[in-house]
């Protein structure tokens, strides 16, 4: 997905040749090598992918509107296509921005927010962009928090529950199976909107993370889990969507990395809080930790998140909502209920079916890759997980559940670190493809793509985790010290979320329309590796040791990351450009 640069006085940068002669200016008429004609067919037939846009160049850009405007303009509604996007320039050029009005805000309970929602997300400040980044990343730290904080009381919980550790280790697998599936339903943000999601969401969570506090056996602690994890899940994509509605894409990389900051703190600090309040209070109180985080982010969402999905058009949404005059006559019996059923059917159609329908994203090549890139690093680290509890908790290490849950601190902060600089790093990998390719458009402004930003730092992760993985393996089966197999854990993380990062900002960008189902889809594959990971790892630990239930999936991840990493590579422009005619043609 391209995008521009400006220099400090907005003027559009371009590089001058390497001989010193004058830049050529890029014609739309007749395009030069490396120009782009851009108008509105051209950005029309692009939409998925090539747009133009101007670098936010780290500006504090504020929105402003007359109080001419304020009096007089109707209710505000915009479509975000590629157009629309290029008008973002420095404050002095955006001053059309305008806030809407309190009573016409959107989203469930929209008229409680203290973050006013604006015409166009992307005319932001960065102070009020960074605040929703943060906000949205802490509430998706809620589901994965909700499987790191079990992992230290699954030795106590078995106990009180009479359940054995097998079935005991069924509360996280089930857990990650519901995240996997309930992220459909997210879908449903490209049409009422990402805050009605979020309020709905948390709602739920907070509502089955008491009931499973007060479960009385494993069965019903297992379907409270099944249904906590349902509703928490649909949040991560959702929030990948909020990122995309705010962040230009030449600065998303960043904030996508910030945004992955709270799905990974969750695993930094649960299992830790999990392991001191398990020998504390005893495992309830890990639930009743999560109900209360829940009930906190609940009104945090409530107040502080405005809706950021961009408005239709007023043309758009007046046919959308017109009734022809045929409908405005009908007056039998028969034709009112032909109606009633017809809205019906499409009602059901809206619940039932259509979450369903981004599964169909996975035909396309570009976004089954990188799916499965996501989807095999995910399984690892849920094979992890299970091993370290399983492993740190019996001899020769024998941990208390405070140390145990300390040993999740190495590939945490290994999350972190590349969350951090994995960001800046993609996005200045694309930045220096875009230039090196010389792709400008007419603007004189550079245009990214996105399988630009998987290069060198994918290569560089593909071979990283599971390398590690092979190395924490064979030291924790030889009972090794404990900080040998903790550092080999922190490369993993480390590399695991290079991946994390750079898949999921990928998608946003092939989708760029749709941001939110391709990164529904993306964790419904993904959650169903980490749920078969969780599940068949305490087996295969029992039966083959950590060195070589390592070791096979080091392997496997190792061969078949590597080549979903040189397909996208090799074919990835070509299949990119098949999808954008594809989903232009509606199929």
């Amino acid at each position: 997905m391209p995008i521009t640069e400006s220099t400090s006085d907005g003027q559009p940068a371009r590089p001058a040749p390497a001989d010193g002669s004058a830049a050529p200016c890029p014609d739309p008429e007749h395009p030069g090598a490396g120009a782009v004609p851009r108008n509105k067919e051209h950005a029309g037939a692009k939409e998925h992918h090539v747009m133009s846009e101007s670098s936010e160049d780290e500006n504090d850009d504020i929105t402003r509107e007359s109080s001419h405007d304020q009096q007089n303009r109707g209710a505000p509604n915009f479509e975000k296509t590629p157009s629309s996007r290029a008008q973002s320039r420095r404050s002095s050029t955006f001053a059309n921005t305008s806030t809407v009005p309190r009573a016409q805000r959107r989203g469930l309970l929209g008229r409680l927010t203290l973050i006013p929602e604006v015409d166009q997300p992307y005319e932001y400040k960065n102070s009020t962009k960074w605040t929703i980044t943060a906000i949205v990343a802490l509430a998706a730290a809620a589901a994965p928090m909700g499987s790191g904080i079990f992992l230290p009381a699954l030795p106590g919980m078995s106990v009180d529950l009479g359940a054995s550790e097998t079935v005991t280790n069924l509360t996280i697998s089930f857990y990650m199976l519901a995240m996997s599936i309930f992220p459909l339903w997210s879908s449903f943000s490209e049409t009422l909107g990402r805050r009605t999601i979020y309020i709905i969401s948390f709602s739920l969570f907070l509502v089955f993370s008491i009931c499973s506090a007060v479960s009385v056996n494993i069965a019903m602690l297992l379907v409270m889990r099944i249904l906590s994890g349902g509703a928490s899940a649909s949040v991560q994509a959702v929030g990948a969507g909020t990122i995309a509605d705010i962040w230009q894409p030449a600065n998303r990389g960043r904030a996508m990395g910030i945004f992955y900051l709270g799905p990974l703190v969750g695993p930094l600090c649960s299992p830790i809080i999990g392991g001191s309040l398990t020998e504390g209070f005893g495992w309830r109180a890990t639930m009743w930790f999560l109900s209360i985080y829940g009930g906190v982010m609940l009104l945090m969402l409530l107040f502080c998140l405005p809706e950021t999905l961009a408005r239709q058009p007023v043309a758009a949404a007046a046919a959308a909502n017109a009734v022809s005059p045929d409908l405005q006559r009908v007056s039998t019996t028969t034709q009112s209920i032909k109606l009633r059923t017809r809205h019906t059917a499409a009602l059901l159609k809206r619940l039932l079916l259509d979450p369903l329908s981004v599964i169909l994203h996975l035909r396309q090549p570009p976004v089954f890759l990188t799916v499965y890139s996501a989807s095999i690093a995910f399984f690892s680290l849920f094979v992890l997980n299970i091993s370290i509890q399983s492993t740190f908790s019996r001899p020769p290490y024998s941990f208390a559940p405070i140390p145990l849950g300390a040993c999740y601190l190495a590939p945490s902060l290994g999350y972190i670190l590349a969350s951090t600089l994995g960001g800046r790093w993609i996005d200045y990998i694309m930045a220096r493809e875009a230039r090196r390719a010389q792709r400008y458009d007419a603007d004189g402004k550079l245009i990214y793509l996105p399988e630009d930003r998987a290069r060198e730092n994918m290569w560089l992760a593909a071979v990283l985790y599971p390398g590690a993985m092979l190395w924490y393996g064979w030291t924790s089966e030889k009972g090794i010290h404990f900080m040998v197999p903790c550092v080999a854990n922190f490369f993993f993380g480390f590399g695991s979320m290079l991946v994390f990062g750079v898949t999921t900002t990928m998608l946003t960008e092939f989708m760029p329309r749709r941001s939110s189902s391709g990164v529904a889809v993306n964790n419904f594959i993904r959650n169903i590796f980490s749920c078969v990971g969780s599940v068949i790892a305490q087996p295969l630990i029992d039966a083959m040791g950590n060195g070589w239930l390592c070791t096979m999936v080091a392997l496997f991840a190792l061969l078949t990351g590597s080549a979903a990493v040189w397909a996208l590579r090799r074919f990835g422009a070509k299949w990119r450009e098949d999808m954008d005619r594809r989903l232009g043609e509606g199929r």
